[in-house]
């Protein structure tokens, strides 16, 4: 599976719509005055749009990416090779680094969002970044951090000091590149003005495409270039190249300070959810206003978590959800001696409690992505172990198994071109919408053809255990078919999920949304470990050697592939229900 750390291309893929076609509604005029800054202004509408700042976010992205997979890729070959530690430690030592860097996002969106703000939260995991970088370089080039050289009489083991710098240099790329990746690619959309006007929207969409691309790109860097300099040349050298990118990544990303358009932080976004909760709880025997106009909306500058209003676009109430709808009922008169900060957890403003709504509104299309990821986790686990099992020559040349996972890189982006310049525009002609595809309907695509991908893989499975019992073995390259299909799945839902969480996500909890990118990633992983644990157990009970064997020639992994067939065809039905269901938010328009 293609990292979730990997998204958008260089070329322009048609948006979906600011609000796509089902997702466009009527805005709502706001009956009271304008509370902008200057002019009718927010915050981030005060500085112009400058190409300069999204341009030099998408190199800190693509450096950053350079230097997560400088170490990612490799790593377990370094703690067998370098550092002596035992194929199980190894295995679990990355799993925990690796799920460490999937839930460090969750903090630093929280801190974004809460306390430091985009900007802030980027530079400090920089500065950890860098250190961690450091730290592992420095590890690897002297000897006196590495165990002693191997002799004939004995090995000596790594000590604990030097597993401990090594790790601790580890931990702190985790806290650095979780900050970043938590809000980089929000605060690089902030760059944008949330005007309707086209060209800003396809700019916007310019940047999420480029930022599939670059990602994929440092993949294919790293997969190649650095790794081999890791292998053949030395160990530092390579991580060295790493720790160089986030140098030049911190000092551009300074440089670009001047010219960007920062938004400040919000306050907990979490803390409002629990508001509407218990304003809804304590209103619940209110009675329901007959229309939602009566509903409480805060006119002023600030409510009582000190959250700056006017730097806040108001979402206009939706059905749906109505009894949530109890928290926005005025039990006290707003301007009343009453009104005090205890009595503001008696009831919340509309548009505290349309976030809520979003949020619970996109749980269900988060686990359809939970499903998805565990499916194109194949790509990087069973689909391997299938190609090893299976003849790698090609003409004279012997093709790694894993190798296909890169190629598939490739795929995707060659896909992407086609997205853009053929399935877009022959959508455009047949639906006569101006956008082509809906977000929520490229994900759905990429959804369906999940399908297809796994049940590939199962018929090819079924004619190469045939082949085997016949004493043949079928060329790996019949597994082209599989990959092929995957690539253009992720090219379908990979760049529409990145753009759904960022478009619909309410304007303070932005960075919160793209974590639950991280988390469906992360979780998907988990999924398919479950799968693969029971699976493993319950079809060998009684002694038999199951579906997936050590030896995959006496197994049935072909059933275990219909088996993601199927759950991949409930997760579409469930997702195709779910998204039909789905009500977008309503900005509205001061």
């Amino acid at each position: 599976m293609i990292p979730l750390f990997l998204l958008r291309t260089i070329c322009q893929i048609h948006l979906s719509r600011s609000m796509g076609r089902e997702e466009q509604k009527k805005p709502l005029l706001d009956k009271s005055p304008s509370r902008s800054l200057e002019g009718g202004r927010t915050q981030l509408e005060q500085k112009a749009f400058n190409w300069r700042a999204p341009a030099i976010i998408l190199g800190v992205i693509f450096l950053e990416n350079i230097a997560y997979f400088a170490v990612a890729l490799n790593l377990v070959v370094y703690l067998g090779t370098v550092l002596r530690g035992s194929t199980i430690s190894n295995a679990v030592n990355v799993d925990l680094w690796r799920g460490t860097g999937y839930l460090t996002p969750v903090l630093g969106a929280f801190l974004a969002d809460t306390y430091l703000g985009k900007y802030n939260t980027v530079f400090i995991s920089l500065i950890f970044y860098l250190l961690g970088m450091l730290t592992i370089t420095a590890s690897a080039m002297f000897l006196s951090l590495q165990p002693v050289t191997c002799t004939v009489v004995s090995c000596p083991t790594t000590t604990s000091f030097q597993y401990f710098i090594f790790f601790f240099g580890l931990y702190l790329i985790s806290i650095g590149t979780g900050g970043i990746k938590s809000v980089i690619t929000p605060f690089g959309a902030d760059q944008y003005s949330d005007s309707d006007y086209p060209d800003q929207m396809t700019k916007r969409q310019s940047f999420f495409v480029a930022l599939f691309v670059l990602q994929n790109l440092a993949i294919l860097i790293d997969g190649t270039v650095v790794v081999w300099i890791q292998e053949n040349i030395a160990w530092h050298i390579g991580f060295g190249i790493g720790s160089s990118c986030i140098v030049i990544a911190t000092f551009g990303f300074l440089i670009g300070a001047p010219i960007y358009r920062v938004q400040s932080p919000a306050g907990s976004p979490l803390k409002n959810v629990v508001r509407v909760f218990i304003s809804a709880l304590k209103n619940r025997n209110s009675e329901m206003p007959r229309d939602s106009v009566l509903l409480y909306e805060e006119l002023e500058k600030e409510d009582d978590m000190g959250i700056d209003n006017e730097c806040q676009p108001k979402l206009a109430h939706t059905d749906g959800l109505r009894f949530l709808d109890k928290a926005a009922i005025i039990t006290v008169e707003p301007n009343s001696t009453s009104s005090t900060r205890t009595t503001r957890w008696t009831w919340c403003t509309v548009s505290q409690v349309e976030e809520v709504k979003i949020l619970l509104r996109m749980i269900p299309i988060w686990l359809t992505c939970v499903f998805n990821s565990a499916a194109m986790c194949q790509t990087t686990t069973t689909f391997i172990q299938q190609g090893n099992l299976m003849n790698t020559k090609v003409f004279s040349l012997s093709i790694p198994a894993a190798s296909f996972s890169s190629l598939n890189i490739i795929f995707m982006l060659i896909f992407i071109l086609i997205h853009n310049y053929i399935v877009i525009p022959l959508a455009k002609k047949c639906t006569g919408d101006p956008f082509g595809l809906t977000r929520l309907q490229r994900m759905g695509i990429g959804r369906f053809l999940a399908i297809f991908s796994m049940a590939s893989a199962a018929v090819l499975e079924t004619f190469r255990i045939s082949y085997y019992k016949e004493g043949k073995y079928l060329s790996i390259m019949y597994q082209l078919p599989q990959y092929l299909i995957i690539a253009c799945c992720e090219a379908f839902y990979g760049l529409a999920q990145l753009e759904f969480f960022y478009e619909d996500a309410p304007k303070s909890m932005k960075s919160l949304y793209n974590v639950l990118l991280f988390l469906a990633t992360s979780f998907g992983y988990y999924v398919n470990s479950v799968v693969v644990t029971f699976i493993g157990s319950i079809t060998s009970t009684g002694g038999g050697a199951g579906w997936l064997p050590s030896d995959l020639n006496k197994g049935h992994l072909d059933y275990y592939f219909w088996l993601w067939v199927g759950i991949s065809s409930v997760n579409f039905v469930a997702y195709v229900v779910i998204s039909h269901c789905y009500t977008h938010k309503k900005v509205v328009l001061n």
